[in-house]
This record gives structure tokens, C-alpha cells and sequence, in this order.
């Protein structure tokens, strides 16, 4: 059971930091592996699925603590009234430095689970702005309209800018150090590089919705974790 992170609760929510490599629900062959809507119901008599993040995505995560405000949030997230904002990194130069991305997505037909730009795919919106420019990388903060699978990682791939970190979408499993120190890089002898980060470049950041019970605007935010901070961290020193 992984710790969990609760940056809200009341009778009617539970605003989780999703750890990176944490499932949100459980696993459809393994049950057992670790997942944020077990351990919470561990500790709380009841819990409801209102939205799900990626494995590999940390970040701010919503689930409702009776039905009623299930259903209530369930219909924000259907009127797409409810905020998404993601931050991730993204190779390259981004221009312009703001825009939007709307391209349907829909299912890769070669490979299982992949999704891709198509015109046979569902209508899909994401909304971006660049936070901060590096020589070869972008901090970008992306407002998702609609929830397609793989939305964010689809989009930027598709325009040119794959994430940082992205096995799937783009060209490196991992970012290490020497990818932006280069020279100025080395290793002890007998020693082996270790990666800064090891899974998609994504962090959903901020959710904007309106308490089911209070019916006042509630903005839960989540800092980035340690392996996101300490690229920044890095960028900011190597690759201004």
C-alpha cells in the first residue's frame, strides 16, 4: 500500500496527489496491485470512481464519498464544467507559445491500447499555454475540454512536441542528466547513470469544480512531485 496523499477531504470528497506509478482503480487482471480507490476504501466506508489519471501520471485525483454527490460530480465531468490543468514537458521549441490543439482521437489500428490522431476518432480539445522555455524543452500547462485516452501525450505528439518522457508517444523511455550537460557529464568509474525520470512527463496539476453540497467554487492544487522538481531543478541550471 503506497501512502496516501489527501489534500482534501469532507463528507462528500476525497482530493488525492496521485504518487507516479499508482494506479487509480484496480487492475482488470491483477487485482491485487497497489490503486489509490483501494487503499482509500481501506480507510473509509465508502468511496466512488468519479475520474481516473494514468499510471504514470501523478497528480490531483477526485473520487466522492456518497452517491449523491457521485452523481453530481459525475454530471460536471459530463458537462465538462470541471477544470483539468496538467503540467508536463515537452521537447523542443513550442510555438506559438499558446494555442489549442483540436484533433480527434481515436484507437491506433496496429497497436493495442495506443490511441492516435484520426478523423475517424472522437472530437478532443486540449488548450495549452508555455510556462517556461528551455533551449531544447517546454514546461507547458495544458487545459483539457475533452477526457480522450492518452489526450495530452496524443495532442503534443501529434504537433511536434512529444513529452520529455514518453515510451509510448515519443522517443525516450527515460531523461537523464547527460541528455542536457553532455560534456560537462561524467561518471565515476564503475558507477552507472540513474535516470531523473523513469515515467511520463505529466503532473496534473489543478482541479477546479463546485462542491456538491456547498455548491462554491473549490481549486485543489498539487505540487509536483520529486522526480518533476528535480528536472526543473536541472533544466534551469543546464539548458536555459
Amino acid at each position: 500500500m503506497k501512502k496516501l496523499d489527501l489534500l482534501y477531504q469532507d463528507e462528500d470528497l476525497l482530493i488525492v496527489n496521485k504518487a507516479a506509478n499508482y494506479l487509480s482503480i484496480p487492475d482488470r487482471f491483477d487485482k491485487e496491485k497497489p490503486n489509490v480507490l483501494t487503499d482509500l476504501r481501506r480507510k473509509f466506508e465508502s468511496v466512488f470512481t468519479v475520474h481516473r489519471l494514468d499510471k504514470e501520471t501523478s497528480g490531483v485525483i477526485c473520487f466522492a464519498r456518497n452517491e449523491t454527490a457521485h452523481k453530481d460530480l459525475s454530471k460536471q465531468f459530463f458537462d465538462r464544467s470541471i477544470q483539468k490543468l496538467y503540467h508536463l514537458l515537452v521537447e523542443g521549441t513550442v510555438y506559438p507559445l499558446e494555442g489549442e490543439i483540436d484533433q480527434p482521437i481515436g484507437p491506433h489500428p496496429a497497436t493495442a491500447g495506443k490511441m492516435m490522431v484520426t478523423n475517424k476518432g472522437k472530437a478532443s480539445l486540449t488548450l495549452y499555454k508555455v510556462l517556461e522555455q528551455f533551449k531544447n524543452y517546454a514546461l507547458v500547462e495544458a487545459d483539457i475540454k475533452t477526457g480522450r485516452t492518452h489526450q495530452i501525450r496524443v495532442h503534443f505528439e501529434s504537433i511536434g512536441f512529444p513529452l520529455m518522457v514518453d515510451a509510448m508517444y515519443g522517443s525516450h523511455a527515460d531523461f537523464k542528466l547527460s541528455q542536457i550537460k553532455h560534456k560537462g557529464f561524467k561518471l565515476g568509474k564503475g558507477q552507472e547513470e540513474r535516470p531523473l525520470l523513469s515515467r511520463s512527463a505529466l503532473h496534473a496539476h489543478q482541479l477546479n469544480l463546485i462542491h456538491p453540497s456547498s455548491k462554491e467554487p473549490l481549486t485543489i492544487t498539487a505540487p509536483p512531485p520529486k522526480d518533476f522538481r528535480a528536472v526543473l531543478k536541472q533544466l534551469h541550471k543546464w539548458n536555459k
